[in-house]
């Protein structure tokens, strides 16, 4: 698995969207296979996988998403960030 610490900010980005889809596809396989605990522990560690990136991309570059917008640097970082059209992610 890759972590997090070792990616520069382009390469967290592609890293939490292959990991989200990972956990979108899980969750729709669960809900037809839902007692399939294989499957279960795996979507349980792709999302800790994913929160763990979210908010390493967090501290580190900008918040993707309002509940991480936080005020890690004592302001409302969510305004901060570049808008889509200025050249931010989203």
């Amino acid at each position: 698995m890759k972590t997090a610490c070792r990616m520069n900010k382009e390469q967290l980005f592609d890293w939490i969207n292959m990991i989200s889809f990972a956990v979108v596809e899980t969750a729709l396989y669960l809900d037809t296979h839902p007692c399939d605990m294989e499957a279960l522990k795996f979507y349980n560690e792709v999302v800790e996988m994913r929160k763990n990136a979210m908010h390493e991309y967090s501290m580190q570059y900008e918040p993707l998403t309002l509940d991480l917008a936080g005020n890690t640097k004592g302001e409302w970082e969510w305004v901060m960030s570049p808008w889509p059209w200025e050249g931010g992610k989203c």
